[in-house]
């Protein structure tokens, strides 16, 4: 069974700490990382922390990408989710550890959809569902 999209997850040390501080900036690379790879983009939002880090989601008709920063660690983690074939998310995450100046970094590519052999069984316990069961505001 073909994946249906892939999901990068991004791990990046010693990056540039005014970078990792500025929702602008922050905005901007994510939103440039996006169009480089010419993902389509839906909509962005970011949110900066006190006292520090950034939070933001580029939302893509592919699916997304996320990154969140801890300056104080000079650390960024990044998800990068492509559905389909024609986005390579290795592309965007190369442009994104050269513009974050990572010193180091680690990539996980699990490719979603795909159904894996299975190892270990764990049973789970399905949870009601909240949407059949509204809870009316007291």
């Amino acid at each position: 069974m073909e994946p249906v999209g892939k999901h990068l997850i991004l791990e990046l040390w010693e990056c540039d700490v005014k970078s990792l501080n500025s929702i602008t900036f922050v905005r901007d690379l994510i939103t440039t990382a996006a169009r480089k790879v010419a993902a389509t983009v839906l909509d962005v939002v970011c949110h900066r922390f006190t006292p520090t880090g950034v939070t933001g989601v580029v939302v893509l008709a592919e699916s997304h990408i996320s990154i969140h920063t801890w300056p104080e660690r000079a650390y960024a983690a990044i998800d990068i989710f492509t559905c389909g074939n024609t986005i390579n998310p290795q592309d965007a995450a190369s442009y994104l550890v050269e513009r974050l100046c990572a010193k180091n970094s680690s990539m996980l590519l699990i490719e979603r959809g795909r159904k894996a052999r299975v190892t270990q069984r764990t049973k789970v316990r399905c949870l009601p569902s909240l949407v059949d069961n509204e809870v009316s505001p007291r």
